[in-house]
């Protein structure tokens, strides 16, 4: 087996893919200004964007849950592969060949679990899209043909066709280096009697991708009246595919759904690539699971949950079809966006309808109709009969219980008054009282009962670290964040000096490297102030700054000075101008405040000893202090050319 990835590799890896580019697959990036993007972090739930991106140093932060890191820390991170895997994904997408320490490059080698099953999809996907055109696969280009599916509908979302033998794909596979165990823990395998057998046999192929565009899974569709499997049969959990956590046709519409800050959720495959093909690009389908909230997660991040974003769930107007809409209700205060129904004349699917009226028929379906929240309710109360007291109180009961999840008090409010249009009571302030004493209940009882406006920082400084102490210098122990105290001028400063060193190491070097670690009195300042001095100090950013960042990330002596350190390299400075002249009052600033506490400790030593203290070590006391306070006014006299 070979060795560790060579250095220079890894180094050629991480400047040759662009951080935004790999990030951008994952979620939609807007300008954050300062040369940095921002986002909805994918790493926690948030309703404003505090991850930020930072191209020019390919680094990325999140503000509100301290992740950061480089390309490759992100990649591990989302799609938790080990180091090795993803330096040899992120290789493969550059077309950078990877050479290993112990005995040089290794065809063999043995790829990551991932990889070596996001290729084996791969390899499958092509198989099944070349037996398409095979004579077996007829009935499945006839299903095709008949939903209004031509050869280029086909080719362009992949479509593919699965042989009716047992075990066609599984010796492909095995001729391919793919061992059994590979296929069987890819779910494109299964255990047979004597050995592995193909687990999709005779059906219509859909592949499955994830965000990033990769093949994670496949959707397979009966054809056969003698095939007594399921109607629709997708692949079953594995390391790469976790049905709740994908989307079909997601990879095809993320750029138009973050561009439209609109997506459109319908039922099946074919309803994808109807819409597609109708013009309504921004169509993607659960597979095979009810609508949830890891499917909300991902249409988040691209929809960038603003006041404009759209989401319209298509459901058949059947009584299966009113149940998803009521869990997607359920679903809906996760979104900032605004959520809408639409169902079709005659409960037709998407597919059906561009069948039976064309094109402009489906655009036309999709466009916003009726609010989610709205045919929600007309669902619950149309169970009741309104033309009795009984009935009018059983509805507001069941109800008012559903309107109260919402967590905005004004959009609260707002739909309790139609709700009590929609139940015929006359008294809507009874009603929307009703609703938010529903609502105190079930804060009480334990819910989270965070109200609005709370998805971004988390706790506030304080909440994070504490007061600063005046310690010996060592790795903070709490999550890393804004200054201990925004407003205190020291670590303000103190803050400032560390991100230019970072950032600009050009205009505080070479005086920054003179800096003790005792000059920084917040100790996780003083940590990333060690950090840098072992990189080799800020003169070293003065060549590749990228080479740099990564040097002293290295050296942070756990993830939490790391994430520190990422977050100082990436956050906007305080002031308007960044030049020599700000540097220098940063240079300043937290060198006399050194200065000033070493003045205070020894007057304060020698204070307290008073006559005790023996007339050498007092005059050698008082020389240091006349030293000090000649440079203190030095300093204030002539600013950075006193350093």
């Amino acid at each position: 087996m070979a060795g560790r990835i060579n250095d220079d590799d890894v180094k050629a890896v991480r400047d040759a893919v662009p951080i935004d580019s790999v990030v951008s697959e994952y979620l939609q990036l807007r300008n954050a200004g300062g040369g940095n993007l921002k986002g909805l972090c994918p790493f926690h739930d948030e309703k404003s964007p505090s991850f930020q991106v930072s191209p020019g140093k390919g680094l990325f932060h999140c503000f509100g849950c301290q992740e950061g890191g480089d390309t490759i820390a992100f990649v591990m991170k989302i799609d938790h592969l080990s180091f090795s895997e993803t330096v040899e994904r992120l290789a493969a997408k550059a077309g950078i060949t990877l050479r290993y320490e112990e005995g040089g490059y290794n065809p063999s080698h043995q790829r990551g679990e991932r990889i070596r099953l996001i290729e084996a999809h791969q390899a499958a996907a092509e198989f099944y899209v070349h037996q398409l055109e095979s004579p077996e696969a007829e009935i499945g280009r006839k299903f095709l043909a008949e939903r209004g599916f031509d050869q280029d509908a086909a080719t362009h979302f992949r479509v593919g066709y699965s042989p009716a033998g047992w075990d066609h794909l599984t010796r492909y596979l095995r001729g391919k280096g793919f061992s059994d165990k590979e296929l069987i823990t890819s779910g494109l395998s299964q255990d047979g009697r004597r050995g592995p057998i193909d687990r999709f046999r005779g059906r219509l192929m859909w592949p499955i991708s994830d965000t990033a565009g990769e093949i994670v899974g496949f959707g397979a569709r009966k054809l056969r009246d003698d095939d007594n499997g399921p109607k629709y049969l997708n692949t079953p959990e594995t390391p790469v595919y976790k049905k709740s956590q994908v989307l079909y046709g997601i990879d095809l519409a993320k750029k138009d759904i973050a561009k439209a800050s609109r997506a459109v959720v319908v039922e099946g495959y074919t309803d994808v690539m109807a819409c597609h093909l109708a013009g309504v690009t921004t169509a993607i389908a659960t597979c095979g699971t009810a609508f949830g909230n890891d499917h909300i997660k991902i249409l988040r991040r691209l929809l960038m949950d603003n006041g404009s974003a759209r989401v319209i769930f298509t459901f058949d107007g059947d009584s299966a079809g009113q149940k998803a809409a009521l869990r997607a209700f359920e679903d809906d205060q996760k979104f900032a966006a605004e959520t809408y129904i639409a169902i079709a004349p005659d409960s037709m699917d998407p597919c059906d309808l561009r069948l039976a009226k064309g094109d402009d028929a489906v655009r036309d379906l999709v466009e916003p109709r009726t609010p989610l929240f709205e045919f929600a309710l007309r669902q619950i109360v149309g169970r009741y009969d309104l033309e009795t007291p009984a009935g009018r109180a059983a509805a507001l009961d069941e109800a008012a219980a559903v309107v109260a999840k919402i967590k905005t008090s004004s959009v609260q409010r707002e739909v309790a008054v139609q709700l009590a249009g929609l139940v015929g009571i006359l008294d809507q302030e009874f009603v929307v009282h009703r609703v938010a004493q529903l609502a105190r209940w079930a804060r009480d009882k334990g819910g989270d009962g965070r109200g609005e406006g709370r998805g971004g920082r988390g706790p506030g400084p304080q909440d994070r670290r504490g007061g600063a102490s005046h310690q010996a210098v060592q790795a903070p122990t709490a999550p890393s964040g804004p200054a201990l105290n925004l407003r205190s001028p020291a670590h303000r400063t103190e803050r400032e000096l560390l991100k230019l060193a970072l950032q600009k190491p050009a205009l505080v070097s070479p005086a920054f490297d003179a800096y003790g670690a005792d000059e920084f009195t917040a100790p996780p300042y003083a940590a990333v102030r060690q950090c840098i001095e072992e990189a080799g100090g800020a003169e070293r950013g003065l060549g590749d700054n990228r080479e740099y960042l990564v040097a002293v990330m290295d050296a942070a002596p756990n993830n939490t000075v790391r994430s520190l350190v990422t977050e100082l390299a990436v956050e906007v400075f305080m002031g308007r101008t960044i030049d020599q002249t700000y540097a220098g009052m940063q240079l300043v600033h937290v060198r006399l405040r050194a200065v000033d506490r070493r003045i205070n400790e020894v007057q304060g030593s020698l204070a307290r000893l008073g006559s005790n203290v023996a007339p050498d070590d007092l005059a050698a006391a008082q020389n240091e202090v006349w030293v000090l306070q000649q440079y203190a006014q030095s300093l204030r006299a002539k600013g950075a050319d006193a350093l």
